[in-house]
Formats: structure tokens, sequence, C-alpha cells
């Protein structure tokens, strides 16, 4: 890699990649673009905070040979690396760095007759600690005494359940459970009145999203105090956790995941599609690490609409204005799709059906009601006629709510013990998108299905270990800088699989493989 990026940077990564950052009245770079463009790409190689980087590049001959310095040398500050990012981050192409290595990859014809892709996911753990209700709602507080003119005198004056201009926690007999509720209720009211005595006043984002985060951590884990109808003012540490909640004030964006039933983080969530033979990685995203709106499936789909299309590299197919512009014409799918039962949402099946994709996904268990008795697969479906019919014979109407419910129907049934427990009868609730589940199951349970997922799965789960080795731990605090780094993670590792392959520019100036 650094033998590479001494030769070839430049090709890289020319001025005219990075021009728009430092247009008319926002200045121009100090540091030569192709070098910091290199040190952003060993760093998330290497995984290295900013000084790491720039001490690197100081002292060790082969980030300076990487980057075009001479042995005397030395780096630039590390404040320079923060810079850059949040000037990329800002812009129309954040991605332009992966977007380089991608247009190599293309040039090259690595993924041409590569006609599937891989969906995957991994938690990625916040780079901040998770904080308790009482230290979200003073650290809210703190933040809201900062940012909103006028609220450090509203705060002097409500608060009476902690002084906060100190930053640590109250000094409280911790192990007293009393004195810990007594606590919360306090902090809770304080947060309350604080918002209710705001001066009325047009806010910036700043103070706007201060106050926003006040109310949403003094609601997020509270519910009214026993025997209280919530309009007394007292409250309590609710017997529940929100489904969607800040895990921080210091990182509002971060959330607690649930990959496995087992194993629980906090952080974010980073999507892969991986080009299964090469392990090269064609297209990611990073989002919050819960909600349905994050989920899997409803980020894969979203992914795989940014591949390019099937052609071999600078062809066309008929009726396409671009070299790789995406085919959706019937003359066959446009990549077989491989993923976990995550994945397998009826949503999702849909999407890949109506974009032309074959899907190669393991479908969603099925969990009898009974153990060991009948499943959904186990009632015959008739959507033309809107029937279904149970294993019985029984048959019953769909409703407008896709609800299929048997009833007294399923009195006196001799199956009726294999089938159910409620004593009001069998009720089904189906899918709208029952009729493609039903069928990818029956697509699945071909032998051959399992054969191409084996196959073709390990190096999905080694692109994931690349990716993770090491970098476990964000270094940043929000989605979109998180993102960014991901999408350079990617470029870097797509870059180093490239030169294992053989990457190397030929004389006529074109980037092949060996």
């Amino acid at each position: 890699m650094f033998a590479f990026l001494a030769a070839h940077r430049r090709e890289l990564f020319p001025d005219e990649l990075f021009v728009d950052l430092f247009a008319t009245g926002r200045g121009r770079p100090s540091v030569p673009v192709e070098q910091v463009a290199s040190v952003l790409v060993l760093q998330t190689l290497h995984n290295v905070s900013d000084r790491e980087a720039v001490e690197a590049l100081t002292f060790d001959l082969r980030w300076k040979a990487a980057c075009g310095l001479a042995v005397t040398d030395s780096g630039f500050h590390p404040t320079t690396l923060t810079y850059w990012r949040r000037r990329l981050a800002a812009s129309d192409r954040p991605e332009r760095i992966f977007d380089v290595v991608r247009a190599v990859v293309a040039e090259t014809g690595a993924l041409a007759g590569k006609h599937r892709r891989a969906l995957d996911s991994t938690i990625l753990d916040d780079a901040v600690a998770t904080q308790d209700t009482i230290t979200q709602i003073i650290a809210a507080v703190r933040r809201v005494a900062r940012e909103v003119p006028g609220a450090a005198e509203v705060i002097a004056a409500q608060a009476r359940g902690h002084d906060y201009t100190q930053a640590g926690k109250p000094q409280i007999a911790w192990g007293d459970e009393q004195a810990r509720a007594e606590l919360v209720d306090a902090l809770v009211g304080d947060a309350h009145r604080i918002l209710g005595h705001l001066p009325d006043q047009e806010l910036d984002a700043k103070a706007a999203e201060a106050v926003g985060l006040l109310a949403l951590v003094a609601g997020q884990d509270v519910e009214p105090a026993e025997g209280s109808d919530g309009r007394d003012g007292r409250w309590r540490i609710a017997r529940r956790t929100a489904p969607d909640r800040v895990i921080s004030t210091v990182d509002p964006e971060a959330r607690h995941a649930h990959k496995t039933r087992h194993r629980r983080q906090d952080g974010y969530k980073a999507h892969l599609v991986v080009e299964p033979d090469t392990g090269i990685i064609t297209a990611t995203a990073l989002t919050p690490a819960a909600g349905p709106d994050n989920s899997d499936a409803a980020i894969g789909i979203t992914l795989l609409d940014r591949e390019p299309g099937q052609t071999e590299p600078g062809q066309t197919e008929p009726g396409q204005t671009e070299p790789g512009q995406a085919r959706h014409d019937q003359a066959g799918p446009r990549f077989e799709v491989l993923a976990d039962s995550a994945y397998g949402t009826g949503e999702m099946l849909a999407a890949l059906e109506a974009a032309g994709h074959r899907p190669v996904i393991k479908p969603w268990p099925l969990r009898p009601t009974v153990p060991g008795g009948f499943s959904l697969d186990d009632f015959t479906v008739d959507e033309n006629a809107g029937l279904v019919t149970c294993p019985n014979g029984i048959t019953t109407r769909i409703t407008r709510s896709r609800y299929a419910v048997f009833g007294a129907r399923c009195r006196g049934c001799p199956l009726a013990s294999r089938c159910t427990t409620s004593a009001s009868g069998r009720t089904l609730r189906l899918h709208p998108h029952d009729a493609l589940q039903r069928a990818h199951r029956a697509r699945a349970a071909d032998p051959q299905f399992a054969a191409i997922y084996r196959r073709h799965r390990p190096m999905v789960e080694r692109s994931i270990a690349w990716l993770t080795r090491g970098t476990r731990r964000l270094r940043f605090r929000g989605t979109r800088a998180n993102d960014l780094w991901l999408s350079h993670r990617a470029a870097a590792l797509n870059l180093r699989r490239l030169l294992a392959l053989g990457l190397h520019r030929q004389p006529a100036g074109a980037w092949a493989l060996a």
C-alpha cells in the first residue's frame, strides 16, 4: 500500500477531485491534496487517531514515502485532518475517495461478470460512554444553560434538585433506593419547570437542539409515580425501555443495538454490499443501530440501488445512455442477492423483485403457535379468492386488514391441540407480501439454494472481519462523521484487496489486474 501510494497518489487524488471544497470564498488547501487524501486512507486502514497519523507521517519512512515527504520534512498539524473531514462530510460528494477506488475497480474489470452481491451489517461501538437517566438530565440542563440565551437565569431560579453549575452527580446515598427515586423525581421536575419558564424567543439550531434534547431525556426513561395520574409532577424510573432511546447527550445519535438475542451493544450499524468472490465492498452506509428505518432490510435495498449495471467496463447495453447504467429490463436478474434472514422481510423481497434481483436470502423462520404444531405454511392461502384453508380443510375469508379468523370453527377440531392454545380459535395475520414470502420459502427448500449460500457466504464474513479488525469502537460522534469514516475504511480495504489481486498501471495508462 505504501509503495502504491508513493507511485500513484497523484493519479488517484488529483487536485480537481477536491476543488469544490476550496471554491472562491472558502480558502484553499495549505497541504497538497494528494498528501491529505493519502493520509486519510492510511489512517483508516491502520485505525490510528489524527495525532498518531501525523506522528507516523513525521517519523515513519513508509508514511513519508507514500505521501511524498522528504526524510527531513515534518507533518502537518493534526487539526488539518479534522478540517478536511468536516469539509468532505458537508460537501455534495462526501464519498469521493471511495468513489475513486470504485472507479479503479470498474476499470480493472474485477467485477465484470460478477452477478452476485452479498448484504450484511455489523454493530460498531460508539465513541462515548452510555449515560444513565440522571447523568443525561444533568448534562442536558447544563447544555441548555450554555446554548439558550437567558436559560442560566431560569435554571438558577427554577432548579431545586441539583446545582447544575456542577458537572458531577449529586452526593446522595446511592445504595438507598428511596434516595435515588427522590433524586430522579426532583431532576425531572427541574427539567419540566425549566422548559416551561424559558424565554419565548427565536432559537438558533444549536439552542433548539439543546431544548429538544432536554425534553427528550426528561421523558424517555420516566413514568408517573405510583398513585399519580401524571399531572401532579411526581415521577419514577419507567419499568420499560424506550424503543429509540437516546443513550448519551454527548452523542445523541448513538443507540442501543441487539445484533442477536444475547449480544447487546451501543453504537451504530455499518451496512455493506460485498461482491462475494473477490471480497470487494461495492457500497456502504452507516446508520444509528436501532429504529425501523435503519433495519438491515430497509438499508439493504437502498445500497443495491447504488450499484452500477452488469455491463463490462466501458460498454453500454441497449437503451443505456452511459456505461454501467443500472439495468431494469427483462433480460434477467441484475444481481443474485445473498443475505441472512434479517433481510428476508416481505418488503425487501418485493423491492428485490421490482428491481429485477434474485434473492438468495435465508427465509424468516416460522414459529408455530404450539411447539411442534402447524406453522403458517400448513395453511393454504388463495389470494385471488381471498380464502384461507386450515390443515383440517376448514376455510375462512381474509379480512380487509389481512386477518383470517377461524373462531368457532375450531371447536371440536381434532387438530386443534396442534394448531392453537386459544379458547376462541386460531387467528392468522397475513403479511401484505405473504404470497411472495411463501414462494421464497419454497425456493429456499431447494438444495441448490442452500449450496449457493454456503459457497459464497465465507468471503462476506471475511470482509466483515477485515472491516472490524481493530476498529470495533468508532472514533467520532454522530452519523455523518462516522459514515464518512466507513467510506474511507471501505476505500482503503478495497485498495488493499486490489493490490493483493495484482493491481498495476499499464503503459497505456489504464488500471489492470495481474
